[in-house]
């Protein structure tokens, strides 16, 4: 019996990469999973397949989260495939991508995420998570500078992360709490990738700076150790690096 056998958990992004690691570690944990994905069919099918192939339990669900029926489409996926919900990974980010138009960032990283999270907290009962995923760039962008090319999309995360943590006592009056957890750069991420080709030589930079960088493995794994982690609401966890941030 795993930690969390008999609750039900959505996880934004999930068709790849950090996303698909966490929903992965969650089903082992005995999570019932739904699956996010925007347009990627096959890959979030694939991560349901796996997660069923090895006894766990997940359901696909396609939702643009900037569209206003993105939220009520996974919350009500939970509900129908799985009877409730009880965890909410908050991993899908962007605004690096070309093409999404001037404002998608914060429509993304900050409207979007308030969205969600007052959708789902209106079936979430007492007990439950909520974990919100951020980058130190992002979280310390007030403090410390980060790189031209990110700051867009930092300023729109931490703008995000503000607005979540103004509905706390809100949702402690629910008995829901919410954490942060803040990673450093991690190792094989589209934006990483895509920060390391805008600015060649970002990631060794940083990866010397901060001694070494979490895989997305290991981020995942840091992600889904919080989710029962007995750490009171408005918590952060700091994953790989924070002390150069800190100083």
């Amino acid at each position: 019996m795993g930690q969390l056998e008999g609750k039900t958990a959505i996880v934004t992004g999930s068709s790849r990469g950090i996303g698909a690691d966490v929903a992965h570690l969650l089903a082992a944990e005995g999570a019932a999973v739904v699956i996010n994905y925007r347009q990627k069919a096959p890959r979030a099918n694939k991560v349901v397949s796996t997660i069923e192939a090895a006894g766990g339990r997940a359901v696909a669900v396609g939702a643009d989260l900037t569209d206003a029926t993105g939220a009520e489409a996974l919350v009500s996926a939970a509900k129908e495939a799985f009877g409730g919900l009880d965890v909410l990974v908050l991993n899908a980010s962007g605004g690096m991508e070309a093409a999404m138009g001037e404002g998608y960032a914060l429509r993304l990283n900050r409207d979007a995420q308030v969205d969600l999270l007052k959708t789902a907290a209106e079936v979430m009962p007492a007990g439950s998570r909520v974990v919100f995923v951020t980058s130190h760039q992002a979280h310390f962008i007030n403090t410390v500078e980060t790189m031209p090319e990110y700051e867009a999309v930092a300023r729109s995360k931490r703008a995000g992360e503000d607005a979540l943590r103004e509905l706390v006592p809100e949702l402690e009056q629910k008995g829901i709490s919410l954490v942060v957890v803040s990673g450093d750069m991690i190792e094989g991420t589209v934006t990483a990738t895509l920060l390391d080709r805008a600015n060649p030589g970002a990631i060794e930079a940083r990866r010397a700076e901060a001694g070494r960088l979490y895989s997305v493995q290991e981020f995942a794994a840091e992600i889904v150790a919080t989710v029962s982690a007995d750490v009171p609401s408005g918590h952060t966890e700091y994953v790989g690096g924070a002390g150069t941030f800190l100083q």
